[in-house]
């Protein structure tokens, strides 16, 4: 696994800031450059696509971990993938192909938890999780002191919650209460089919589009929004479909997420709706992208 893959970096994540200086309304051009002149170590703030944010949040931590075996007969470690949700819920899987596949082997809650690096046990990279019920202790093992300190801010931030959203998610929540015309300068507005693959029909909806989300509405006058598509790192084309020659296909960032597709009244309203998308899309600095500017940048500019 790259470094980028155990740290639980996913194809599709999105960067919010860069060294604490928010980058969604950038250019790409500029983002870079930020990523480029600031210190060796970068910092980001990571947003993620529809499928996961903001109605089902990117985990704050996700990776392999060897945990210690709890069983009376067999003794050892074993290899398994964590994922550490956003509700401070600790799930792990026995492969990182099970994630969103399978069910979890087990579900721990985080809130209220002792959790500290341990020594008893021999091995280096080692740390200790208590849950407030206090009924059994687990022991986890981590590649690198780094790993384990990663793990470690993620889990005291499980057990101390404090809720706070970046300011999009406040805006976009927020926007979802409002009739669709109240929506501050939209970058797009219209009717809409959205296919419903299941009952193969096409569900007409009135539609806002604003910073890489599509609201959409049952009619005009209608109150709140029905739901909103987080857009963020899909890719917008025209394709053909059945008996409609000109469909807009909004296409994930990878395979596990869901594939829509949309269609206005005529081919030339499509072509402004792709137009559009695109362009609210690509406000947004795709994560792979920002991390490969850093690392291409000069070495003369990682000098203090």
């Amino acid at each position: 696994d790259s470094a980028a893959e155990e740290a639980g970096l996913q194809v599709g994540d999105i960067l919010i800031a860069v060294n604490g200086t928010d980058v969604t309304s950038m250019p790409h051009s500029e983002a870079a450059d930020l990523a480029r002149k600031g210190p060796d170590i970068l910092t980001m703030v990571v947003g993620s696509d529809i499928s996961r944010y903001p109605n089902t949040p990117r985990p704050t931590c996700r990776g392999y971990l060897h945990k210690r075996t709890q069983s009376a007969i067999l003794k050892g470690w074993r290899k398994r993938w964590f994922v550490l949700k956003h509700n401070g819920y600790l799930h792990y899987y026995k492969h990182k192909k099970d994630e969103g596949k399978c069910r979890p082997l087990e579900v721990t809650k985080l809130e209220g938890a002792e959790i500290g690096v341990d020594t008893g046990l021999g091995k280096p990279f080692v740390f200790k999780c208590i849950p407030q019920s206090r009924n059994r202790i687990f022991y986890f093992c981590a590649t690198s002191n780094q790993e384990m300190k990663r793990w470690l801010e993620a889990m005291d931030k499980a057990v101390h919650p404090v809720h706070q959203n970046h300011v999009w998610v406040d805006v976009t929540l927020h926007n979802t209460t409002l009739p669709p015309l109240a929506i501050k300068n939209p970058e797009c507005l219209g009717l809409l089919h959205q296919l419903d693959r299941s009952k193969d029909i096409w569900i007409q909806h009135y539609c806002i589009l604003k910073d890489g989300c599509l609201y959409y509405y049952a009619t005009l006058r209608s109150t709140p929004a029905q739901g909103g598509l987080y857009l963020q790192g899909y890719i917008v084309s025209e394709q053909s479909l059945g008996s409609k020659r000109s469909v807009i296909e909004l296409k994930p960032p990878s395979e596990e997420f869901k594939t829509f597709y949309l269609c206005a009244e005529n081919v030339n309203e499509n072509k402004r709706w792709i137009t559009a998308l695109k362009a609210s899309i690509n406000k947004w600095l795709p994560l792979h992208q920002a991390i490969q500017d850093f690392m291409n940048r000069p070495l003369e500019e990682t000098r203090m």
